[in-house]
């Protein structure tokens, strides 16, 4: 039988690495297509949403949007409650992340130094604590979000928590979610799955 096949950008980066890493946390084999920026605009048009991840499986048409390749991997493979409300609370908080990279985005195509510099510090001073205290509030005793094991929410959180902490983006400290210890103990415990240290040893 075919492996599922994820198409994302090559780089271990924002949604698509948090879909392979919840395959990997699932101990499931997956084909991980990966394409060069220059490749992208000639593919654009045939995807569902003109956007990457993509996920085909086989018998079904490809599947686009992140958070929905992240419930269907958690659903078949259980990594997503089963219960319904805690499912939608699990789904709220990846649409949470979801507001965090459609808020701190935009300035990634700032080309004004100056410009940029304002308003990454804007969002380090306001938004960015504030979106952090709203995530740290909903997650429990853990280690992982739902707690003690992991789901496919985790996935997104440590990816989160990880861009923030390389300090990839300028003007940003990479200290700003240092004051939430819940959020960070669930970076960590991603981290240190064994899947995921293996994953990355490769």
């Amino acid at each position: 039988m075919s492996l599922p096949k994820l198409t994302y950008f090559d780089m271990a980066a924002s949604r698509g690495e948090e879909c392979r890493l919840a395959f990997v946390i699932a101990g499931v084999p997956f084909e991980d297509r990966r394409i060069k920026r220059e490749d992208w605009p000639t593919m654009k048009a045939t995807t569902p949403y003109g956007s990457l991840p993509l996920l085909e499986m086989p018998g079904h048409a490809p599947l686009g949007q992140s958070n929905a390749i992240l419930t269907l991997i958690g659903r078949i493979h259980g990594l997503h409650p089963i219960d319904p409300f805690e499912a939608a609370r699990h789904e709220a908080m990846m649409g949470h992340v979801e507001d965090l990279r459609a808020t701190v985005s935009p300035t990634m195509r700032i080309k004004d130094e100056a410009e940029r510099k304002t308003a990454r510090e804007l969002l380090a001073d306001v938004y960015l604590p504030a979106w952090g205290r709203h995530a740290e509030a909903h997650i429990g005793d853990g280690p992982f979000f739902g707690g003690a094991r992991p789901s496919v929410v985790d996935t997104k959180l440590h990816m989160t928590v990880r861009w923030f902490k390389s300090g990839a983006l300028d003007h940003i400290p990479a200290s700003v979610f240092d004051a939430f210890p819940k959020l960070n103990r669930v970076h960590d415990a991603v981290r240190d799955l064994d899947a995921v240290k293996a994953w990355y040893a490769r």
